[in-house]
């Protein structure tokens, strides 16, 4: 039997890469330096240009031909393809795992709520985003479905930047918890349908406060 290996190099190439994209230090439309992120990183161009492989099929990178590389550019057109099929997968896990939660499940994602909202209340953007992200998570895994939770996840990186180059204005940040306040209302009354409404329309939300932000191309 085959020994397990231990992991490729270039899938830790290609999660720094990703890390970059994600955190707004690559930004879109900005081509790849393959040479410096070489030297970056302490690698050769064999595993960085296998890693950029993967981020092209993760749909974050692209091959400009005898050019290298460059960070996909977010259109409003691909954000709200990914964000419609993204809420329909959201909404569909929510309406799942108010048929599994347990107490001790929906205990956790209250935990996590109110952390949240300490967060909020003393405006501390990244571990606001870190915590919501949690819960999230909480509400995928409690659908009981592999195959839903591979396909959204799959599709988040594709505009999982957004988080951290759109500005989060006071309004929309109140959106933003508001949506959170009803998501756990409904959790708590194991109402699928409803939980499963919030989601799709909190991804909309999301939408709405990417297209004014200037990071997005209208096409």
């Amino acid at each position: 039997m085959e020994k397990i290996q231990p992991r490729s190099l270039y899938l830790e190439v290609a999660d720094r890469i990703r890390d970059l994209i994600e955190q707004g230090s690559l930004l879109p439309g900005e081509k790849i330096a393959e040479k410096a992120l070489c030297e970056t990183f302490g690698v050769s161009r064999t595993p960085l240009r296998e890693a950029l492989k993967v981020l092209t099929s993760e749909g974050l990178v692209e091959n400009l031909p005898n050019r290298g590389s460059r960070v996909v550019r977010l259109t409003r057109r691909g954000v709200k393809n990914t964000y419609d099929v993204m809420g329909a997968l959201e909404g569909l896990s929510g309406e799942l795992a108010c048929q599994h939660l347990t107490d001790a499940d929906i205990e956790e994602i209250r935990r996590l709520h109110q952390l949240m909202l300490g967060h909020y209340q003393r405006q501390e953007l990244a571990p606001y985003f870190e915590v919501n992200q949690q819960i999230h998570e909480r509400i995928l895994a409690a659908s009981n479905n592999d195959v839903l939770i591979e396909m959204y996840n799959n599709l988040s990186q594709r505009v999982k930047r957004i988080r951290y180059s759109v500005e989060m204005g006071s309004a929309n940040w109140a959106k933003a918890v508001a949506d959170h306040e009803a998501m756990l209302e409904a959790i708590e009354a194991r109402d699928g349908k409803r939980l499963g409404d919030i989601l799709r329309a909190h991804l909309g939300h999301k939408l709405e406060v990417a297209a004014v932000s200037g990071i997005i191309d209208e096409e």
